[in-house]
């Protein structure tokens, strides 16, 4: 199988995904309201240059969410294409993007994307799942990483994979505070082999739903105190400055000409910052900041 035919592919599956998870998400949310955006963009020089389907949701379980695919290609900015590992300043690249923010603190955040990038000669993949909690609800996040476990026994990556998302989903400005409890993340991943790879990397793409949806289902109707609802604001705090300083994703979608809103949908609807912010010494929240840290699950 040629490389045409494997992007192809991975660009059917990635929309295939996109319409599993909205389907498990309407059956959760009964109240989940959804805009579909089908877009189009230009690429670096003004000829067309691909597009995408964002799908943008609120409802009474979920408070705001986006899962998004998109097939970009065209030329890109010189300058920015230094910066990429490929070769030349075309690229393709195609992926689904989502994140999820739950209304319940007992209920994590999520985000995951999964996604294959040509650049000149040069083609990889990458990705990964991570999740962020509110509330120390210890079986939940052994149960998330267990997920990622499985999936990866195949391939033998899970170790790596999890050390990569400790080192990357971190606020470096704050001492080394993850935005999370981790999980799975991956980047220029190609073994040589590329229908192999292909194949790990839609394998691991399929687990999404079972890392995460059933933790909601668990959770959803948990009740929740105010103070438990400060303390997710603070943390959405957080998620905006990694997803706005640090994130990768974030900023190759803004430089590459992407659909500014559609990259911005990872942002939490509600957010709350103060001056030196720390939760009540001896709380359960003090607590669960001890686990934004690598932990062996």
């Amino acid at each position: 199988m040629n490389l045409e035919d494997l992007k192809q592919q991975f660009h059917e599956h990635v929309k295939d995904l996109q319409n599993q998870i909205t389907h498990r998400m309407q059956t959760l949310d009964k109240d989940l309201k959804l805009i579909e955006d089908q877009w189009v963009r230009n690429d670096h020089l003004g000829n067309p240059g691909g597009g995408g389907i964002t799908r943008a949701f609120e409802g009474s379980v979920f408070e705001n969410a986006g899962v998004n695919t998109s097939c970009v290609f065209g030329k890109i900015d010189p300058q920015f294409a230094k910066v990429l590992k490929g070769s030349g300043d075309e690229m393709w690249a195609a992926g689904i993007s989502l994140i999820i923010h739950p209304i319940n603190p007992r209920v994590p955040t999520v985000h995951a994307n999964f996604r294959m990038i040509q650049q000149g000669d040069k083609f990889w993949f990458g990705g990964g799942a991570d999740l962020t909690p509110y509330y120390p609800h210890e079986e939940d996040f052994q149960y998330f990483h267990n997920v990622w476990k499985k999936a990866c026994a195949p391939f033998s990556c899970y170790d790596d994979m999890k050390k990569q998302c400790d080192e990357y989903f971190v606020n470096f400005h704050r001492a080394g505070e993850m935005r999370g409890i981790g999980g799975i993340f991956f980047d220029h991943f190609n073994t040589g082999d590329t229908p192999s790879d292909f194949e790990m990397v839609k394998h691991l793409s399929n687990h999404f739903i079972e890392c995460y949806f059933p933790i909601v289902e668990k959770r959803l109707k948990e009740a929740w105190t105010p103070e438990d609802e400060d303390f997710m604001l603070h943390r959405h705090g957080r998620y905006v400055e990694f997803n706005l300083l640090h994130d990768r994703g974030t900023h190759f979608g803004l430089k590459t000409n992407g659909r500014t809103d559609s990259i911005l949908i990872s942002l939490p609807k509600r957010t709350k910052f103060t001056y030196k912010y720390a939760p009540p010494i001896g709380s359960v929240h003090e607590k669960m900041m001890s686990y934004y840290f690598p932990k062996a699950w």
